[in-house]
């Protein structure tokens, strides 16, 4: 039987959070956001920037992380919707759970934007706003490429491997699929060789983009086939899983220097621009969560006053349900040689927090 004094409190927390998200929506609008975690400063980076953004815009904010948990995010996007959000922001954990609940908030006259992640299988998404993501993926190859010709040019064919993203992530593919684009002409020269032979999404996922998996792997692919043969590089789709990369190489007696593997990334996080200053990380892929911010609160002011919404493109992302309409930005790639101009000049990251 349910204890009666449970029952009470959380009844009047649900009356207490019912009444503030009224008096919030009584303004221009809530708008919520739901972010996948904190795990990654750049989502942290992303919610703060929208708060800013939408609050210079006089709109109300319900700013949520749900720690990589799918039923949280699902709660707390419901929530959302009972509070009466006028527009949800939604990075989806899973972009193929949230069906419900988004039929839910149309229903309410709530508007949908996909932020950077696709949601899939999913008629109730209105709008999506992400960088290219075809692109990451080009530049982290043509980064790859290059630091293989600048650290092994006598070398071939060169020995690397492969990862991927995580597999419930449709921007995982995207990465994929934009490098393969580069390497993959380049494996059948016969100038790139995957020592482990392990090729494609299926294989080369790393579940929930989560460091640990990807390390785990990577000792894995080191015992099995470079107890002789030396690795020259890693095709790593964010610095997160490249920093466990890194460790599994460190691991195994790869040092800063001539002999240490390219290793690519993603979302120019401090410590993975440390490990670039270090020698031990080659590159990242800055997309500027900034910008993005800036343009999805845009959108969705243009939306609230009946506007049609600046939008790029209208074929690429196909959601199994419908094409969504998208605004696509241009991600930039980051070498050590660019770090103080494209990420400490701009004021992206303080200059003290990578000493």
């Amino acid at each position: 039987m349910m204890n009666r004094r449970y029952f009470l409190a959380t009844s009047v927390a649900a009356a207490v959070a019912l009444a503030s998200g009224a008096a919030l929506a009584e303004g221009k609008g809530l708008v919520g956001i739901s972010m996948p975690t904190k795990s990654s400063t750049r989502w942290i980076s992303d919610g703060e920037s929208m708060v800013k953004e939408f609050t210079a815009m006089g709109y109300d904010t319900d700013l949520q992380y749900a720690e990589d948990d799918i039923p949280n995010q699902l709660a707390q996007i419901e929530n959302m919707v009972t509070k009466g959000a006028k527009v949800l922001i939604i990075a989806a954990i899973d972009g193929t759970t949230l069906s419900d609940i988004l039929k839910k908030a149309h229903d309410a006259g709530a508007k949908v934007i996909a932020y950077d992640r696709l949601i899939r299988k999913s008629g109730d998404v209105d709008y999506y706003s992400t960088f290219d993501n075809f692109k990451v993926g080009v530049l982290q190859a043509n980064s790859l490429v290059a630091g293989l010709k600048e650290r092994f040019p006598s070398v071939k064919p060169w020995n690397v491997e492969l990862f991927g993203g995580s597999p419930d992530d449709n921007n995982a593919f995207f990465f994929y699929d934009g490098a393969m684009s580069v390497l993959q002409p380049m494996i059948d020269a016969g100038d790139i060789k995957i020592g482990s032979g392990q090729m494609g999404m299926d294989k080369v996922g790393t579940l929930r983009w989560d460091g640990a998996v990807a390390q785990a792997r990577m000792d894995n692919l080191l015992s099995a086939n470079y107890t002789s043969a030396k690795v020259h590089g890693v095709l790593s789709p964010y610095d997160g899983l490249s920093r466990g990369i890194i460790s599994s190489l460190k691991g195994v007696g790869y040092a800063a220097g001539p002999e240490m593997p390219i290793v690519t990334g993603q979302d120019a996080e401090v410590p993975s621009v440390k490990a670039m200053l270090a020698g031990e990380q080659y590159s990242t892929v800055f997309k500027d969560t900034r910008v993005l911010a800036s343009v999805t609160a845009k959108m969705v002011d243009a939306a609230m006053q009946g506007k049609e919404p600046e939008i790029n493109d209208t074929k690429t992302y196909d959601n199994g349900v419908k094409v969504v309409p998208s605004n696509l930005l241009v991600p930039v790639a980051v070498g050590k040689d660019d770090i103080q101009k494209v990420l400490v000049d701009s004021g992206y990251i303080a200059a003290d927090k990578l000493k």
